[in-house]
């Protein structure tokens, strides 16, 4: 099993983990391109601030295409079934209090590159 710290993480968590990453990066960049709103909404302005002279607005927002709408959902899914996967691991139940929340703590970072001293 690799080392990650002071943790031996199983494979499969580790591949679980990335693989996450990996999928919310590409979810949130995809969601970047897409309109404000799902549902078509009007566009808005609000008032002026106060300090700064910005004027928040909104362009109408023609909401999302259904092949848009079905693209995130699928992304979300799989989103939802791989934190499921990294949640529910068995590795969990070998580890107890704080060191089960550093655990958690340091698989998110597993991923980053060592950091030489």
């Amino acid at each position: 099993m690799p080392k990650t710290a002071a943790f031996d993480f199983p494979q499969d968590l580790l591949d679980a983990q990335a693989a996450l990453h990996k999928v919310q990066a590409e979810r949130d960049a995809y969601a970047e391109g897409l309109p404000w709103s799902a549902e078509p909404m009007p566009g808005w302005q609000a008032d002026k601030q106060l300090h700064s002279g910005y004027r928040p607005a909104k362009e109408d927002s023609p909401g999302y295409t259904p092949e848009q709408a079905e693209h995130l959902a699928g992304l979300r899914a799989r989103i939802l079934e791989l934190t499921t996967q990294v949640v529910t691991h068995p590795y969990w139940a070998t580890l107890d209090g704080p060191a089960r929340i550093d655990a958690r703590s340091a698989l998110k970072h597993a991923h980053e590159p060592a950091v030489e001293a």
